[in-house]
């Protein structure tokens, strides 16, 4: 999904300026002017998986795998590791490939819906999610389930887990890629094209999704000028990072840093993590998606916020976490 209404300064200065962007958006910048903790790969990825997900019902983006080596001969996995071949999809609540399409919560089967337990005696909770593009949940570290749809077509989830309060929920979300290892999709006439994320959730215990999660960035691109990238307070800072898309976005640079193994644990600690960013529905473009729209009242209308990074754009791998007292 693209963001229409977020453009950088360093856009601003390019288009004031009577720049080509497509032009200008070439990586000029040395990999040795780069000073911050993250490493830096160069250019796209290696193919391993060309397609994830086949639309029976439609059409759908590619959701491919890449593989990247970064300047110190490391080998990073692209647009991030997951589970989407491995484990337990979450529930379509609407998922027009699966011709899965309620017009409101009023057609949806919601008794029969699967419980995963995590305590007996814990108290049965629904949660119903929307993931641009991309999300595994886990709740107390226990993997309840992934996203049924990598990239496009959009579509929304409903989980029932058992569980004793207090508790954590963890959710790894992606924003995909067709460029694999430089961020970009094409769009709007562009080759490269960098696109949004956006995650938003409910649960009937009343917790939503709110600037009160936690949410830490581990993939940041495309990249054209590596000065842009900073690092304050923990936060991983792309904002001054140009949002244009080009035809000539080849050779950008991504910022990549290890995902911690035990993430999604309760005991986990993210006390170093910055609080996640919150966004408007006009920000992340849902007016449209009725995989959204016909639950409005089990999203926004819970009081639940769009989540990300401080980047709805550019970063493309994003941890998320809250603990529920």
């Amino acid at each position: 999904m693209m963001n229409n209404q977020v453009i950088t300064l360093s856009s601003l200065l390019l288009l004031l300026a009577g720049c080509s962007p497509s032009a200008e958006l070439t990586a000029g910048v040395s990999l040795s002017d780069y000073k911050g903790s993250a490493s830096i790969s160069q250019g796209p990825a290696k193919t391993i998986e060309a397609n994830l997900f086949e639309c029976a019902n439609g059409r759908s983006r590619v959701a491919g795998i890449g593989e990247i080596t970064d300047s110190d001969g490391r080998v990073w996995t692209v647009p991030a590791q997951n589970h989407f071949r491995t484990a337990t999809k979450a529930v379509d609540l609407y998922e027009s490939c699966a011709k899965v399409t309620p017009r409101s919560m009023a057609n949806v089967d919601q008794a029969s819906l699967p419980v995963t337990v995590i305590d007996a005696d814990g108290e049965e909770i629904t949660g119903y999610i929307f993931a641009d593009n991309y999300f595994e949940l886990y709740i107390n570290g226990q993997l309840i389930g992934v996203d049924s749809v990598p990239f496009t077509p959009f579509n929304s989830s409903v989980v029932k887990f058992k569980v004793n309060k207090p508790y954590t929920i963890a959710v790894k979300v992606i924003d995909w890629e067709e460029n694999l290892g430089l961020g970009t999709e094409y769009n709007r006439g562009k080759k490269y094209y960098p696109g949004d994320g956006g995650f938003i959730a409910s649960f009937s215990d009343g917790v939503v999704t709110s600037s009160d999660w936690q949410a830490q960035t581990y993939y940041i691109a495309p990249i054209y000028d590596l000065t842009c990238l900073t690092e304050v307070d923990g936060k991983r800072l792309s904002d001054t990072c140009t949002l244009l898309g080009t035809n000539n976005g080849e050779n950008a640079f991504a910022a990549h840093w290890q995902t911690p193994s035990e993430w999604m644990d309760k005991g986990f600690d993210s006390t170093s993590w910055p609080q996640a960013t919150e966004y408007s529905e006009e920000q992340v473009g849902v007016d449209n998606k009725r995989s959204y729209m016909n639950f409005i009242e089990k999203f926004s209308g819970a009081g639940a916020k769009f989540i990300w990074s401080t980047n709805l754009v550019l970063d493309n791998e994003v941890l998320l976490r809250y603990e529920v007292k």
